[in-house]
């Protein structure tokens, strides 16, 4: 490095440092603007560049329009809902806060009474102190509503207090509320019930009915019982553990002085019907404990209601579609269960509401499902023994079985054939009453009305004197079954004539089943003489069908199609053993049997063994090939091909059925099938 110093030279160092410039660089200078301006030029006014710059927005597409409309229609739906659940919200905000109330202020209506004869009854126990000699002497219970001094004996229940024997039901010295406020609401009024061991033994057959909501709202429960002519005296309602129990389904059917039944399922309520594992409701741990202190507070929660009430615990168990089945057909274990749990688990559950004074009113109910459609290896005598938790632990045994397809060949209808077996082997194992708990029949294969008539006939004097009665389940279900969609119409009104059935059966006096009769009733000399239930190896005959309720074509109309339906077919006189007797009526009102398949669309394809039905569609509503109808010996079924527009069923109940691709639905007479713009009618020949 040179340490000479660096003279400056009067110019920044980014001032330029040659002289003037020489023309020669001027003219140098000036050519490349002129060549880069005349390059810009050029660029500016090539025709990509100038259609870009100039060009004014294109139209948009039909496709664009029509996705801007649904963004725009989406957008909308989107500020609906918010505003929808905006509302939901503060309804249930409301009624949060109503209900928070209510119970604020009943609680402080019952401290109040409460308080109220704690001190009336002090003030009794000092006025009569100086002549009793001992306060201990009136036996009063350790628990309110439980138990009373001897001499309050009465008939209010079988309890037995800390301090005596006595059967009263209310507390020693009770006193009526005088509230300081004379416009106070009064409390409301307990219901009465009859005693549990007069519900066990009843001098008449319980009349039970499942609906959509009863107990907590009566609506079909009471078109039901309209319809038949007779009030229930039981109603039936599912629980799951996951729900604390609910007093006000007892209270709000001994108001009406039925006896409710609860069916509870030691699984959460909103599980499955399909799913069998659930790992953390295994009877294991539920023996182990795990259950325990949910178990005390339901037992406890019993017992201060006050009121009789039967329980199916975990019905079916025979079976092997719940989580407390032990084992299936193979001997595998289902939900880590082994063999003898189930017995274990029920014994645990009913010493748990033994210790805490809940079994006074617990009516217990062992269902298991008839054994005609199960696994051979637990179909015997010695499998169903070796789940019944003992006579001290049951105070009745009831049974769960319907008349459903897939039918056996020998299955004839009867109540024979869909009972006996299993009341035989009840029988052999306990002489407990017996309550059919959980009964219904499908529409499906035509055999319900001659099943309905049978059964009534299975309580006929010097049959089955130890059945006291049936829960009918009186719903529709569309399920899978042998892996197709199937509607089964459980409901005692599912088709005329199985209603008829219905209503004579439950009005023979014979019968002896109790609850009101009601206006609706039929009059004995309207009531058909029942029939003579047909042999083992006889067909069931159904009776003869009435109209099906269908909409006529010119008002029948189903959404999803925009022309009318054809008019339904004429009435049967009997269900066919096969698939011959069943036709369908095409849009354009040709009838066609279902001796076999039909293949229905614009243009089928043709295929061996199937016959190909064209249908006019000059809107192209329906798909090349669209559907496939037939029937078998179970009755006609229909399934979608893929189609574009899709198949929609409608029962004659007007039970709706979207058909998914390739899986077969069940049809009943008076079905009606929408394809595109287009339906048909599918039904019996007369």
């Amino acid at each position: 490095m040179s340490d000479a110093p660096i003279t400056p030279s009067g110019k920044h160092w980014w001032a330029p440092t040659m002289g003037r410039m020489t023309l020669r660089a001027r003219v140098a200078t000036a050519v490349i603007v002129l060549a880069l301006v005349a390059v810009t030029a050029v660029v500016w006014n090539l025709p990509t560049v100038s259609s870009i710059v100039n060009a004014e927005a294109d139209e948009p597409t039909a496709a664009e329009l029509a996705l801007q409309q649904r963004n725009a229609e989406l957008e909308g739906q989107l500020q609906s809902s918010r505003a929808q659940a905006d509302a939901l919200r503060e309804v249930l905000g409301d009624e949060q806060a109503a209900r928070k109330k209510g119970e604020e202020t009943a609680a402080q209506n019952q401290a109040q009474r409460e308080a109220e004869a704690a001190a009336a009854a002090e003030t009794d126990q000092k006025a009569t102190s100086g002549s009793s000699g001992s306060s201990k002497s009136s036996g009063s219970s350790s628990r309110s509503g439980r138990g009373g001094s001897a001499a309050a004996a009465g008939t209010g229940g079988s309890g037995s207090g800390s301090g005596g024997s006595g059967g009263g039901s209310g507390a020693a010295n009770p006193s009526a509320p005088r509230p300081d406020d004379p416009g106070a609401p009064a409390a409301p009024t307990k219901p009465t019930a009859p005693s549990k061991a007069a519900l066990v033994n009843p001098t008449s057959r319980y009349f039970g009915m499942y609906t959509e909501q009863a107990p907590f709202n009566w609506a079909t429960f009471d078109d039901a019982a309209e319809e038949v002519g007779r009030q229930q005296t039981m109603v039936g309602f599912f629980g799951g553990w996951d729900e604390a129990y609910r007093a006000n389904a007892v209270t709000r059917a001994w108001q009406r002085g039925m006896l409710p039944m609860l069916t509870w399922e030691s699984r959460p309520i909103a599980s499955k019907n399909d799913v069998v594992e659930e790992p953390d409701y295994s009877l294991p741990k539920i023996v182990a404990g795990d259950f325990d202190a949910y178990l005390t507070q339901y037992a406890r929660d019993v017992a201060a209601t006050g009121l009789p009430l039967a329980i199916r615990l975990d019905h079916e168990m025979n079976g092997t579609w719940y989580p407390w089945a032990e084992q299936s057909g193979s001997g595998a274990s289902i939900n880590g269960n082994n063999v003898g749990d189930y017995v274990k688990m029920w014994q645990h559950v009913h010493d748990i509401f033994e210790a805490n004074g809940a079994n006074e009113y617990v009516i217990w109910v062992w269902a298991p499902n008839i054994v005609n459609n199960l696994s051979s290896s637990h179909q015997s005598t010695e499998f169903l023994r070796a789940l019944y938790p003992g006579d001290a632990y049951v105070d009745w045994v009831g049974v769960s079985g319907y008349q459903r397809p897939p039918y056996k060949a020998d299955n004839n209808a009867t109540f024979s054939y869909t009972y006996d077996r299993t009341l035989d082997q009840l029988r052999a194992i306990t002489d407990k009453k017996i309550l059919l708990a959980e009964v219904g029949a499908s529409e499906i294969g035509g055999t319900k009305p001659a099943w309905v008539t049978s059964f009534f006939q299975g309580f006929d004097p010097g049959r089955n004197d130890d059945v006291i009665g049936f829960a009918w389940f009186n719903l529709a279900v569309t399920t899978y079954v042998d892996g197709q969609l199937a509607t089964n119409d459980w409901r005692v009104d599912s088709r005329a004539n199985s209603l008829e059935a219905f209503r004579a059966g439950i009005a023979d006096p014979a019968r002896a089943f109790g609850g009101e009769v009601l206006a609706s009733a039929p009059t004995p000399a309207a009531a058909a003489p029942a029939a003579e239930e047909p042999a083992a190896t006889a067909a069931a005959a159904p009776a003869p069908a009435p109209a099906p309720s269908v909409p006529p074509a010119a008002e029948g109309h189903v959404p999803g199609a925009t022309g009318h339906l054809p008019a339904p077919l004429p009435v049967p006189v009997r269900a066919p053993a096969s698939g011959a007797g069943w036709a369908a009526r095409l849009p354009d009102g040709t009838v066609v049997d279902l001796d076999a398949p039909l293949l229905i669309g614009r243009n089928p394809d043709p295929q061996e063994g199937v016959r190909v039905v064209a249908v006019a569609d000059p809107g192209r509503s329906v798909s090349k090939t669209h559907l496939m109808l037939g029937a078998d010996e179970h009755g006609p079924w229909v399934v979608d091909r893929g189609s574009t527009n899709g198949t929609l069923v409608t029962l004659a109940d007007g039970q709706r059925i979207v058909c998914l691709p390739d899986r077969r639905v069940r049809l009943a007479d008076g079905s009606l099938v929408a394809f595109g713009d287009l339906a048909l009618a599918v039904g019996l020949r007369a």
